[in-house]
């Protein structure tokens, strides 16, 4: 039927010549594909690893216990100059009143190219009060709307007995592929991808990695995890855009079938979640190794991208409302533990993994004005590891 570089008989898949995926079958998994249906997969289904700590269950940021995603993926073809390639994503913090019972949180902005809603509080106060959304750069506004609605109707003491509410919105340029000027995602976007908030995520081209570029291939939504000290548990969930091919750390160097110069500077929004119990100043310090994680596939953190970190923990909860003037605090990792060490490690390999992830998944997807964002062949990688 055709030539395969290596056939794995475990999970029934084989490399094609052309660095596809071809499912010989049923994988038994809840997603099940057609018999014949070429795929993309994770960096560790093609044999790669990145690090040395294990992985959470499902390797996504999910893995830590309470948190949720949701995407809502747009893709409308109007006409050649006008096409939408574009969403929102939503990342839930717990599973709980995120305003009620807010999160521990730090924010670190390895260069500040970047029109991200909501930073300043969470410097300031060192928590975060709602789910952190992901958009485009241009439905920062709208996913802002939505969200705030979707808050006022959960909470109705907001803005009545109480004061307002931090809206978290990260955003990337998706304009080389998606018509960003047209600003097809609406605040019911937003509330729907709250909604849809799930523990099993898809990763790639969904949501507000629809339309996004990373070193010149296609790019999105990329996640991993990693378990430090064998009980606590770091995430990472990315929206890669950033980079030129020539940047791509390990996989060997590929011309790429357009101009480069036509794609706008890029960013990378990065997500760290943990249940070890840190508090807004550690985990300041756990966001700025994430910015370790990111230089390590390349990344020359350019003028023109917007690189930003949000990193919170669920280990604990910090509450709005409380009769007494002192705030308690669970016992708090040491900064001198060895634990401390392996949580940093952690997030490194974690954001590492869900870049790469975010490539390995991410399907050819066509744009506006004739455009292609490719998918990095597997052929490449498997180049890279011989």
């Amino acid at each position: 039927m055709f030539d395969a570089l290596y056939l794995d008989r475990r999970s029934n898949i084989c490399l094609l010549p052309d660095g596809r995926l071809f499912l010989l079958f049923h994988d038994g998994g809840k997603q099940r594909k057609e018999r014949g249906t070429v795929m993309r997969c994770k960096l560790r289904d093609l044999g790669f690893s990145i690090g040395t700590l294990p992985t959470g269950e499902r390797n996504q940021i999910t893995d830590v216990p309470g948190v949720r995603v949701g995407h809502v993926t747009i893709r409308e073809d109007i006409d050649e100059r006008t096409v939408i390639r574009t969403g929102v994503t939503a990342v839930l913090p717990h599973g709980g009143n995120w305003f009620l019972e807010k999160v521990p949180a730090a924010c670190f902005v390895l260069n500040g190219f970047g029109k991200t809603a909501g930073l300043v509080q969470v410097e300031e106060l060192g928590t975060i009060e709602s789910p952190i959304m992901l958009t485009n750069t241009f439905s920062v506004g709208a996913v802002w709307q939505g969200t705030l609605e979707y808050m006022l109707e959960a909470t109705p003491e907001i803005g009545d007995v109480t004061g307002s509410v931090n809206i978290v919105v990260g955003e990337c340029n998706d304009s080389y592929l998606n018509t960003a000027r047209v600003m097809a995602v609406t605040k019911e976007h937003a509330k729907e991808a709250i909604a849809a908030a799930r523990v099993e995520m898809e990763e790639g081209a969904v949501g507000a990695g629809t339309g996004m570029m990373c070193f010149g291939w296609k790019g999105g939504i990329g996640s991993s995890s990693r378990i430090a000290g064998g009980m606590y548990t770091v995430g990472a969930l990315v929206v890669s855009n950033f980079g030129r091919r020539e940047e791509l750390r390990l996989a060997p160097y590929v011309p790429p079938s357009f101009d480069e110069r036509d794609v706008p500077p890029g960013s990378i929004m990065m997500i760290v979640a943990t249940d070890a119990p840190l508090d807004a100043r550690q985990l300041k310090r756990l966001a700025r190794r994430a910015a370790v994680g990111l230089g390590r596939t390349g990344s020359c953190v350019h003028h023109g991208s917007g690189d930003i970190v949000i990193a919170f923990s669920n280990a604990y909860t910090i509450p709005h409302f409380s009769d007494s003037a002192l705030q308690p605090f669970p016992p708090l990792v040491r900064d001198d533990a060895p634990l401390m060490n392996e949580l940093f490690q952690a997030a490194i390999e974690a954001t590492e993994e869900a870049i790469w992830n975010s490539l390995t998944t991410a399907e050819t997807t066509t744009g506006r004005n004739g455009r292609v964002g490719e998918a990095i062949p597997y052929s490449l990688l498997r180049r890279m590891g011989e």
